[in-house]
């Protein structure tokens, strides 16, 4: 998954993301991710000197495609994949800040299987085939696969941003008339018909991809040197070790959410609204709402996401809403509710768009030079010359060429996957698709459909091939765009809203799982798996993904009556600042709040001048620059999570300085243990709620003047 950086799933991500799941998504640049990529791509390489991979795993025979997609793979992909839901959902209706989880995706797949042929084993019922690093492949590419539409699918932005819950938010009534509510059967319908087109659309161009570009693609190489680790001796007794850790972590994290919950008999009550830091500062969202769930994401994210987050919150509501506060009935209506887009929740919406938009803008041109420059060098090399020499050249003595690089090219290219496959793939689906979406989406007309299919494959290699660079993907920015044209092009009079919505959704899915599959090229061919057992096993866990995802949600949606209301314990933050958007390509400023325009200007510029300097000091010195992305998201929600992150962040600062080794080993697998357990809480603590059991004890904290009125009430 990687760092998301507008719903800043890091990794990310990846956006797999802070965006990967969801592996690079929107991924910002960090210390941690590159020494991470220095390391895998030593380790991994083999060229250059570093010591062979594919020498030790010289004497094992690599299993036919077929073979590689076992029934047990994607039965603990599936289990696997449904725990990883829960997670990324909860992730996704609070705060939006994802993790990586394919670090807890290798372990796990590799702990249940080896558990698996254990038994059968011992049994002597049956000899277990042995599991080996490709089939480990699989189960990776599958889990995040399906993870990944958990966040590509919008269930926490513009899926959701749909809903009435979130128009009756609106700054325009006659906007807020525009909605679609969610259910299960238009839900998953939408999903699977525009999950897939992004995996046909980027097949053929695997080759120039991987073998002729030789792209990096980070997260895709640290993942390959995971699972090749996991498969050594000493890997897997590390392995062992590293799903013990995060086996016990998992049941502390699960058991202190159970224990919290007993407290949670109303609204305001338990360890969430805890009063670390004083009521006054309760009131403005500073306080340790005691979260496992973020704890973990602290201590996986880098020091400067942590870091800025916190900032952000301490700019917005330590300083700014409370001076604006101060001109209630000047700069807006002193009759407006706290949850009115005219009043002082404009303010907190539009600026972070702003800062976030800002970003977004920033480093798509960023990254789109990049691809641009990259391409372009790429093939005027290819130009100069008559064939690659990994093509041409791929003998033992050509010092160009490692013994790893031909054993891998060997193996990738041996499993084609015809070109008119992915040719008749795409077409097919995309007519579908055409035909479908408008039923859905009355105000999503074919030829909207038919436009953005056309410029799609393009997007989507352009998004891949950046990835591959940067380990960036920016399927959000692309989403945006297609907010804004399809928004307006559609008209306010003709549902601009729900289009460009729907749009982003369509887009955004096609060019996320075109760099997600190119990630998953690369792991394969770092790990001698087929390129056909990686584009099926990519294609189940996308269509388990269709189908868990939206499950979950719906069970979110139905246990939790306040979903998406601000102040709830599900917010969905992004939900609102995507329908936002959705409304400014539409209906344009006319309705900010006053001076709101004026600050969304300043902020928007801030967030490009940030980003400039940080890429124009170096990386000495920009590791300790702040990410505007990071600091918008607090600005809605507040910085409640920002201060559990920077707590997970001290934890592994402390174990870093006492044992670095062991806190490089084990802090992955902690901080996933503290993220599963809690979120997989969510799943009991949901039924808990349809039943209608609820917690027996509200707790909840008073000032001393309160609680004498209390007093003197109930003593009447």
């Amino acid at each position: 998954m990687g760092l998301a950086k507008d719903e800043l799933e890091m990794a990310e991500p990846s956006d797999r993301s802070t965006d990967g799941g969801n592996r690079g998504r929107d991924d910002p640049d960090s210390a941690a991710k590159e020494e991470e990529e220095k390391r895998s791509g030593e380790d991994v390489g083999g060229g250059g000197g570093n010591p062979s991979v594919e020498r030790i795993f010289e004497g094992l025979e690599v299993p036919p495609w077929r073979r590689q997609l076992t029934g047990r793979a994607f039965v603990v992909s599936f289990a696997v994949s449904v725990m990883f839901a829960f997670i990324v959902m909860k992730l996704n209706l609070t705060v939006g800040i994802i993790p990586s989880l394919n670090v807890s995706a290798g372990l796990l797949g590799f702990f249940f299987i080896k558990t698996w042929t254990k038994v059968l084993n011992r049994s002597g019922l049956l000899q277990a085939v042995p599991f080996t690093r490709q089939e480990n492949t699989v189960i990776q590419t599958c889990v995040v696969a399906s993870s990944g539409i958990a966040f590509s699918g919008g269930f926490g932005s513009y899926l959701f941003a749909m809903n009435e819950r979130v128009a009756n938010q609106s700054t325009d009534k006659q906007g807020a008339l525009d909605f679609k509510n969610p259910s299960l059967p238009w839900m998953i319908g939408f999903l699977f018909v525009v999950s897939f087109l992004g995996l046909f659309a980027v097949v053929p161009l695997r080759k120039i991809m991987i073998i002729d570009f030789k792209l990096t693609y980070p997260s895709g190489t640290a993942t390959a040197y995971l699972i090749n680790s996991f498969h050594t001796p000493e890997g897997a007794k590390l392995a062992k070790k590293q799903v013990k850790a995060l086996g016990k972590f998992f049941s502390f994290s699960f058991l202190w959410g159970f224990f919290q919950w007993f407290y949670t008999a109303g609204d305001n009550c338990g360890f969430t609204e805890f009063p670390t830091l004083g009521l006054k500062a309760l009131q403005y969202r500073f306080y340790f709402d005691f979260s496992a769930t973020y704890v973990g994401v602290g201590m996986i994210c880098p020091y400067i996401i942590n870091i800025s987050v916190l900032l952000g919150g301490i700019l917005s509501w330590g300083l700014m809403w409370p001076l604006i506060e101060t001109r209630k009935g000047n700069w807006y209506p002193a009759e407006e509710s706290p949850t009115s887009m005219h009043g002082l929740q404009g303010y907190k919406v539009f600026i972070a768009v702003a800062m976030i938009l800002g970003d977004g803008l920033y480093n798509f041109l960023k990254v789109l030079s990049r691809t641009l420059s990259g391409l372009y060098h790429q093939l005027r090399d290819r130009q100069t010359r008559n064939v690659l020499p990994i093509a041409n050249d791929s003998s033992p003595e050509n010092p160009q060429v490692s013994y790893d690089d031909q054993r891998r090219t060997q193996l990738f290219l041996k499993d084609q996957i015809p070109t008119w496959f992915a040719i008749a793939g795409y077409v097919t689906i995309a007519a579908i698709s055409t035909a479908t979406l408008p039923h859905m989406f009355h105000q999503l007309k074919w030829y909207y459909i038919l436009v953005i299919y056309l410029f799609a494959p393009i997007l989507g290699f352009c998004n891949a091939y950046g990835c591959g660079l940067t380990d960036w993907s920016l399927a959000s920015n692309y989403g945006k765009l297609a907010i804004f044209v399809i928004g307006a092009w559609a008209g306010s009079s003709h549902g601009g809203i729900l289009a460009g919505l729907a749009a982003c959704g369509v887009m955004m899915n096609i060019v996320s799982t075109a760099s997600d599959l190119t990630q998953d090229f690369k792991t394969g061919y770092l790990t001698l798996a087929s390129p056909r057992s990686m584009f099926v096993s990519q294609v189940i866990g996308t269509a388990m993904g269709c189908i868990i995802s939206p499950c979950v949600f719906w069970l979110f949606y139905k246990a939790f009556k306040d979903l998406g209301l601000p102040g709830s314990e599900y917010p969905v933050p992004f939900g609102i600042i995507y329908r936002s958007m959705a409304e400014l390509g539409v209906e344009g400023f006319s309705s900010l709040p006053r001076h709101c325009l004026t600050l969304c200007y300043g902020f928007f510029a801030a967030a490009m001048i940030i980003n400039g300097f940080r890429d124009s000091v170096g990386k000495k010195w920009a590791r300790f620059i702040p990410l505007p992305m990071a600091m918008a998201i607090p600005f809605y929600i507040g910085p409640y999570f920002a201060i559990d992150m920077c707590v997970g962040s001290l934890i592994l600062f402390i174990w870093e300085k006492t044992n670095k080794a062991k806190a490089d080993a084990f802090g992955p697998a902690v901080a996933s243990g503290l993220i599963c357990g809690d979120g997989i809480w969510t799943l009991p603590s949901s039924i808990l709620a349809l039943v209608g059991v609820h917690p027996p004890i509200c707790m909840k904290f008073l000032s001393r003047a309160m609680n004498s009125r209390v007093d003197a009430f109930l003593g009447s």
